[in-house]
């Protein structure tokens, strides 16, 4: 994909140009394909086909079978196509505070800082600034579906300006609404997902309801239970919980599998320092998992080992987060690589010293992780998360021969160890292209800077003195 600008140009004019066009065919060809579909598998040099929103066809040499007639052809070699990455879960509203704790060493103290002092002090407009901000972000990094946890729901204006924001950015976005967890607020939450449903439950967008374990950190009202079951169930919707933590929330996950609130709709975040007994009911269930391992260590939530060993050993295949950017890394990159670490590091360290072969993951699991086991935690797995045919067109095109990747020996360990965001030349989300020649499109970034610091410099300056 080394093209000169000229002939760069004129692929984007015509990508631009037959936007509209529901029937438009682009192909990539040439590339070596990471499809994650376990029937397809990878291949070494392939071609994958777009139909208007769909992938169409993912082959060895499609252009054989007339896959090029009246297409946008773009040459893919020296590149790795893949499907989009699938945060699970990411509190987007916060990025305009990237990285204004980074060293917070407990839960306490993000709680404190972040949704007890600044917080309460967003307007709409900050909501709207912080999520696109995040959205934005994903995107640029190879992220082509966020959910977006949005614990500040403090009006209706304010999560019309969250979701404003998920569709003005073009990611496939996943609005999980919930209330905040301090401050005043319109009690609109959670029958106001059913507004939300009806304006802006089209295209890309979807809805979940989002909830905490227990009423540990903010009360009961914002607790999981039959009440915001029944409203999920409602509504028609999944449910992503956060704050799953230790013996609470493991005494909450036996009762909730007494009352038949488990299930694949339901998304535990976290997991950390659950009882065994816990993780039986949820592998039982099929209950999903978002792991936040980059969070957990980090910050030190319950053991600070992201349970990626205790979700595998009862048949759960985790989805992979980014959390609170407040203090953490904004990319799935990140994820995958401490996760690949900390497994393995924890896996020899177990069996050092005795005869017990480590159980180590892989990076093929790894990227299972961040693409279609992310997917189908969020509700999307028949959507996304792989190029398959039929499914939506969330592709990747990623360099391979840029400096840090070259020579393509493997092409999952090169995704996962090897590439950044750098070497993202291209984003296609529904067959739309949001990045090209490695720049987002349709993003005035002067603009955008501005926006943020004025957006932090209020809240900062009102939330130290709230």
């Amino acid at each position: 994909m080394y093209f000169d600008d000229f002939v760069r140009k004129g692929l984007l004019d015509r990508l631009r140009s037959s936007a509209g066009d529901r029937d438009r065919r682009v192909l990539l060809t040439g590339a070596t394909v990471v499809t994650m579909d376990p029937a397809l598998g990878v291949l070494p040099s392939g071609d994958v086909l777009m139909e208007g929103e769909v992938i169409a066809a993912v082959g060895a040499d499609l252009r054989a079978q007339g896959a090029a007639t009246d297409a946008v052809v773009i040459d893919a070699s020296g590149c790795v196509v893949a499907p989009g990455f699938v945060d699970t879960h990411r509190h987007a509203w916060e990025a305009q505070l990237r990285r204004v704790m980074p060293d917070v060493d407990d839960l306490g103290g993000y709680v404190t800082t972040t949704l007890l002092g600044y917080a309460p002090v967003y307007r709409p407009h900050d909501m709207y600034v912080g999520t696109r901000l995040a959205a934005l972000t994903a995107l640029d990094s190879g992220i082509t579906t966020m959910l977006d946890f949005s614990h500040n729901s403090r009006t209706a204006a304010h999560s019309d300006a969250a979701v404003q924001a998920l569709v003005d950015s073009g990611i496939r976005g996943v609005h999980a609404a919930m209330a905040p967890h301090f401050g005043d607020w319109d009690k609109q939450w959670p029958t106001d997902v059913a507004r939300l449903q009806k304006e802006y439950g089209s295209g890309l967008l979807t809805f979940r309801v989002a909830t905490l374990a227990t009423g540990e950190i903010a009360g009961p009202e914002l607790a999981y239970g039959p009440r915001l079951a029944a409203a999920a169930r409602e509504l028609g919707v999944g449910v992503s919980v956060d704050a799953v933590f230790g013996l609470p929330s493991s005494q909450a996950i036996l009762e909730w599998e007494r009352q038949g609130l488990l299930g694949p709709d339901l998304t535990l975040i976290h997991s950390t320092g659950l009882t065994p007994d816990a993780w039986r009911a949820i592998g039982d269930s099929g209950t999903t998992i978002a792991l936040a391992p980059t969070s957990d260590a980090q910050i030190g939530l319950e053991s600070a080992v992201p349970a990626v060993d205790e979700a595998l050993s009862v048949g759960v295949r985790p989805g992979l987060s980014i959390d609170v950017e407040v203090a953490l890394a904004s990319d799935m990159f990140t994820q995958m690589r401490a996760l690949h670490a900390i497994q393995r590091m924890r896996a020899v360290n177990t069996a050092y010293g005795t005869d017990v072969e480590p159980r180590r993951i892989s990076t093929l699991d790894v990227l299972d992780f961040a693409t279609l086991q992310g997917a189908r935690t969020n509700g999307l797995g028949e959507v996304t998360g792989s190029l398959t045919p039929g499914k939506q067109a969330d592709v990747l095109v990623v360099r391979a021969e840029d400096i840090n990747n070259m020579p393509l020996n493997d092409a999952v360990g090169t995704l996962v160890l090897g590439a950044d965001a750098r070497n993202i030349d291209t984003v296609f989300v529904a067959g739309q292209v949001r990045k090209w020649d490695g720049r987002l499109l349709d993003v005035d970034l002067a603009a955008l800077r501005e926006d943020v610091a004025a957006s932090r410099d209020h809240i900062l300056d009102v939330g130290t003195t709230a």
